[in-house]
């Protein structure tokens, strides 16, 4: 039998991943917004402090308890360091001197380094030629969009750039791993890994950043950080997860696609930002390259095709053809 479709989404999954993608998109806006008055690092701790400090609370709350085993918590420690730790800070530091929008659009490529890693870590998610052409089409897309400047030298905005698309890499990682975590609660896994993750970031923001020499951020900065820490994070968590056992992992790949979207409406207008054509062309390679891989355009095209190979033969067959 050849690959079947992947199950259908209710209306309520759409609207949830709709959501989703607003809430992904806003931390990037959120983020941009923040970073005017903290740093990279302090900005990651105070996100991943109130997201942990608010499901510890959630938890607590629903009679829930935190798994004891000293090996779940260093899967927890890993995941922290992959999925929060390197990507948050990364993000963020290269938020300082690109826009969020083109951030949001370079962060697009996780999918791309999750299939490449898949092939070389996982027994069963090898390279098939429709993802290898997704791959080609998603890496043109970045180059296109980070753009003719790299090739006159690695200024500033160049290394950001890079920064932000590593930090979609750590995310591929990470989604790899968390495949360790199967059997534990979603929810449990996702307060684990922010526990582990403000653990680590403590030490790490105190002596880069130094934040008890900055001046006290006004109310918008702290309203962004909330937004950042509760809906951006939290709230996203909950729908994730629930998206995930409703929808399917497959389908809900498709908030990549809308993620940028968002953030580059966020950010055009609220923030006043201005993205170059490239920017654009970069972002439909990538999603073209997102379509290969998930399959499922040429999935639907074909069974089209098949079905309508089979009404031409039985009309051909009515008529004594």
């Amino acid at each position: 039998m050849g690959r079947s479709i992947s199950k259908s989404m209710s209306l309520t999954d759409w609207c949830l991943l709709i959501i989703l993608a607003l809430l992904w998109g806003g931390s990037f806006f959120f983020g941009k917004v923040a970073l005017c008055e903290l740093r990279p690092f302090t900005l990651v701790l105070l996100r991943v402090f109130i997201a942990a400090i608010a499901l510890n609370l959630a938890l607590l709350a629903g009679g829930h308890r935190m798994p004891l085993a000293l090996k779940v918590w260093g899967l927890f420690l890993i995941m922290g360091l992959f999925n929060n730790l390197i990507p948050f800070s990364l993000i963020f530091w290269g938020q300082t001197r690109i826009t969020s929008g083109l951030a949001s659009i370079l962060n697009a490529t996780t999918p791309l380094w999750t299939v490449l890693l898949a092939h070389f870590l996982t027994p069963d998610e090898h390279l098939t030629l429709p993802r290898l052409v997704g791959v080609v089409f998603g890496l043109m897309g970045s180059v296109l969009t980070i753009g003719p400047e790299a090739l006159s030298g690695l200024g500033l905005n160049v290394v950001a750039q890079l920064a932000v698309i590593g930090a979609g890499f750590s995310y591929a990682f990470a989604g790899i791993f968390g495949k360790r975590l199967k059997g534990i609660s979603p929810y449990s896994a996702a307060t684990g890994q922010l526990t582990c993750t403000t653990i680590m970031m403590i030490p790490l923001a105190l002596w880069v950043d130094q934040p008890w020499l900055l001046d006290l951020p006004h109310a918008k900065t702290w309203a962004a950080v909330l937004g950042l820490a509760l809906l951006s994070t939290c709230v996203a968590y909950v729908i994730y997860f629930r998206l995930l056992a409703t929808a399917g992992a497959t389908n809900l790949l498709l908030v990549t696609f809308l993620i940028p979207m968002s953030a580059l409406m966020l950010g055009i207008t609220i923030l006043g930002e201005r993205l170059d054509l490239r920017h654009f062309m970069g972002m439909g390679l990538m999603g073209a390259g997102l379509a290969a891989i998930d399959g499922r355009p040429w999935i639907v095209l074909t069974e089209r095709i098949r079905k309508r190979t089979v009404r031409h033969s039985l009309a051909g067959d009515d008529y004594g053809i």
